[in-house]
């Protein structure tokens, strides 16, 4: 199971501070000195506690390194200030873009909650009054999306209701077909038999008549 992540955030309880404050502080110089003999590189570490004491680092002379360090910030300095007067504006632009992002980046993380320490009563009640906002259109929002599935879902209702009707009807519409049908099919086979009979019939009352002269009988012609 995976471990959960804690939040950083300041530790209030002052005595619990100092602990991790020298904790953190030997275990940041032992890495510290391994990143140094590993990769054979000049590493110089700076710390202020917070009662203002200062615990220092460096793989070799201190002064060395901090000297080596402002040759290269005033090379740096040196090229911008060579730099066209393009570049300086887009470098201008880049540094107010990175601080928008930045200051962007923490009102969404205090409209998730967090980082809430050091907001003031103001503060507090300004960040509560933008969540109500937000949310009322929140609401709003879900509540068109609602009404828009309901008045789907009842146009969809309506138009199986009228799909059902005219099921019905082509059902009654072929029962009556098939009842004319058969009725027809009844009729034609009671003309068969009647008119079948009639001509079975004639030569019965030849058969009689000739029965009555062989037998001597007055005929009835």
């Amino acid at each position: 199971m995976a471990r959960e992540k804690r939040r950083i955030k300041k530790i209030d309880n002052i005595t619990a501070r100092q602990v991790t404050f020298s904790k953190r502080r030997r275990g940041i110089f032992k890495k510290a000195d391994e990143l140094s003999v590993l990769c054979d590189a000049d590493v110089a570490l700076i710390i202020f506690s917070a009662t203002g004491k200062l615990f220092e680092f460096s793989s070799s002379r201190m002064r060395d390194i901090l000297e080596r360090y402002n040759l290269h910030a005033s090379n740096i300095n040196k090229v911008m200030g060579q730099l066209s007067p393009y570049q300086q504006v887009e470098d201008c632009n880049l540094s107010r873009l990175s601080q928008e992002v930045e200051d962007k980046t923490k009102q969404l993380r205090k409209l998730r909650g967090e980082d809430l320490e050091g907001l003031n009563l103001e503060e507090l009640q300004r960040l509560e009054k933008l969540l109500e906002s937000g949310l009322s259109r929140v609401s709003e929002k879900k509540g068109e999306f609602l009404m828009s599935q309901i008045s789907s879902l009842e146009k969809r209702g309506s138009e199986l209701v009228d799909e059902n009707k005219r099921l019905r009807e082509r059902v009654v519409t072929m029962e009556m077909a098939k009842t004319m049908a058969l009725k027809e099919a009844v009729e034609t086979e009671s003309a068969t038999t009647n008119v079948s009979s009639y001509e079975s019939g004639a030569p019965l009352e030849d058969d009689f008549s000739d029965t009555s002269l062989k037998l001597g009988l007055p005929s009835w012609e």
